[in-house]
């Protein structure tokens, strides 16, 4: 949104007031309603959970479409090896994994956003480094509504 994209958020219904306070200019509760299904077309798709087929995504994409997943499971890494070369070749539109290396310059870019208010740190939790299993037990549930902050302090 901060570059001039209109933005849709898709989020249980637990969090769509989380998800409208960082900005979101539209939001769909996929509890109640399959965001893939609904008509709607989009030029970017930026998945952070990565829980469908890659194919749901392919057929909501505009023709020049790219669909960015972080993350995900072992199942939709192989769907992107071996599917989106595939759905490239029969189209315009891409599937891409996000692999990033930290760089400076991408820290200080990202620093820059932070602090003019571009881009807010949704933090969920914070745990003290002892607390590391709780943590990670924690995100194993897979409810985490943000990001899960390890502390030095105790």
């Amino acid at each position: 949104q901060s570059f001039g994209a209109e933005v849709t958020g898709v989020c249980s219904t637990r969090n769509l007031d989380m998800v409208r306070s960082i900005g979101a200019d539209h939001v769909i509760d996929y509890t109640q309603e399959d965001f893939t299904k609904n008509g709607q077309h989009y030029d970017l798709i930026l998945d952070a959970a990565a829980y469908r087929s890659i194919l749901d995504y392919k057929n909501i994409l505009t023709p020049n479409g790219i669909y960015v997943f972080v993350g995900g499971s072992m199942a939709q890494l192989f769907q992107l090896m071996f599917l989106g070369p595939w759905i490239y070749m029969t189209g315009s539109k891409k599937i891409v994994s996000l692999f990033m290396e930290p760089n400076q310059k991408d820290l200080v870019f990202i620093k820059e956003l932070l602090e003019t208010g571009k881009i807010a740190a949704v933090i969920d939790r914070r745990y003290s480094l002892s607390k590391v299993p709780e943590a990670i037990r924690y995100l194993e549930q897979g409810h985490a509504r943000g990001k899960v902050v390890i502390t030095l302090e105790d």
